[in-house]
């Protein structure tokens, strides 16, 4: 017999050896307190640079913002057109040039005399807030109450006799257009992008659906053919509803003896373009303003115009915006402060189309997706 030893048998395969442990990025940066200070300064900078050259263009990017939503509100109407068998250059020309006429004859034949009834209505509130104070239906009813009415009205008549504190009211939006020059450039800047955005809306979508992967592509061109057809059925909608409105406001001043009858139709479309809430804003401040007048005759308008806004909330309002977004009347109220608050009576009206889509875009993506998980 053979003393020979068995074979040694091979050592079991040892685990992989582990990587090191990956140390905390921020414990590297910490490491080297130059750089990280040096990259945080700089990002600082930057961010400081890139704010102020964002409030340097902010009339510019209202100018873009104002031209686009103008564009979608007119592309119903082009699409319209193309429908009943109008070529789209042709389409965009009626189009723009019906548009071009509304602009003048609203520049031309009501801008000049509502400018001159501001100026005249900044005149006359002392003296009207003098006269509605010696009215006997004023004295009796602060004989109840005491001369709080008094002292607010006297505050009102400081803050009011100051036209420019009526500029304030407006908001940011219309600080656009109170210098002859920037009026005039910011309309023309306005009317040239409104068309190149109108030619170009079809050329933009298309360029902009090729971002997304092309198996996504149907869904997001879907999904972005309804939020532009139904925020330009939005945004039409709300301008012919505020027409209605001015148009009304109007005729009512005339038909009671009102004064200032131009400026209040003025201030009824600008105010009514905020959905919901604008129309209750003005019917509250041209009530209030027709006291001043005649209690009477503002009785009688407060009371006109809250059937007009009940035929418009029950009648106009369905038959026009039927092809638009809804949007929860909380969300409505919500958007309109915080635009109202960002960017005056523009930020006011986009906030609406903005969050309808954004509404849209959770219908549609979000919630099937979180659906669809199990």
């Amino acid at each position: 017999m053979s003393d020979a030893t068995p074979p040694a048998s091979e050592p079991p395969d040892s685990p992989p050896a582990l990587p090191p442990p990956r140390r905390l990025s921020i414990l590297t940066a910490l490491e080297h307190p130059f750089g990280l200070g040096f990259a945080l300064v700089l990002g600082g900078l930057a961010a400081f640079v890139l704010g102020v050259a964002l409030t340097s263009l902010s009339t510019i990017l209202i100018y873009i913002a104002l031209a686009i939503f103008i564009a979608l509100g007119l592309d119903p109407v082009v699409k319209r057109l193309e429908r009943n068998g109008m070529s789209r250059p042709r389409a965009i020309a009626v189009v723009f040039g019906v548009f071009l006429v509304v602009v003048i004859v609203v520049l031309a034949f009501i801008v000049p005399p509502a400018l001159r009834q501001i100026a005249e209505f900044a005149r006359s509130i002392p003296s009207a807030i003098a006269q509605f104070q010696a009215s006997d239906w004023y004295r009796g009813f602060e004989a109840q109450i005491g001369d709080v009415v008094g002292t607010a009205l006297d505050q009102l008549s400081a803050f009011l006799a100051d036209p420019g504190n009526l500029l304030l009211l407006g908001g940011g939006a219309l600080a656009i257009g109170f210098g002859i020059g920037n009026a005039i450039s910011g309309i023309l800047i306005v009317i040239v992008l409104t068309l190149y955005f109108l030619a170009s809306l079809s050329t933009f979508q298309t360029s902009f659906y090729r971002l997304a992967p092309a198996r996504d592509r149907p869904k997001v061109a879907e999904l972005t053919e309804t939020i532009t057809d139904s925020v330009g059925a939005y945004l039409i909608g709300m301008v012919v509803l505020a027409a209605c409105n001015a148009v009304f406001a109007t005729i009512l001043h005339f038909a009671l003896g009102l004064p200032f009858p131009a400026f209040m139709g003025l201030a009824a479309f600008l105010i009514t373009l905020i959905p919901l809430v604008g129309p209750v804003l003005y019917w509250i401040i041209a009530s209030v303003l027709a006291l001043f007048t005649d209690p009477l005759l503002a009785l009688i308008f407060a009371v006109l115009y809250l059937i007009y806004m009940q035929f418009e909330a029950y009648l106009l309002t369905p038959r026009i915006m039927n092809k638009a977004i809804a949007v929860p009347g909380a969300l409505v109220i919500i958007g309109a402060l915080v635009g109202g608050t960002l960017l005056g009576l523009l930020g006011a009206l986009v906030s609406i189309p903005v969050a309808a889509a954004i509404l849209l875009i959770i219908k549609q993506v979000t919630i099937p997706r979180q659906d669809a998980k199990t």
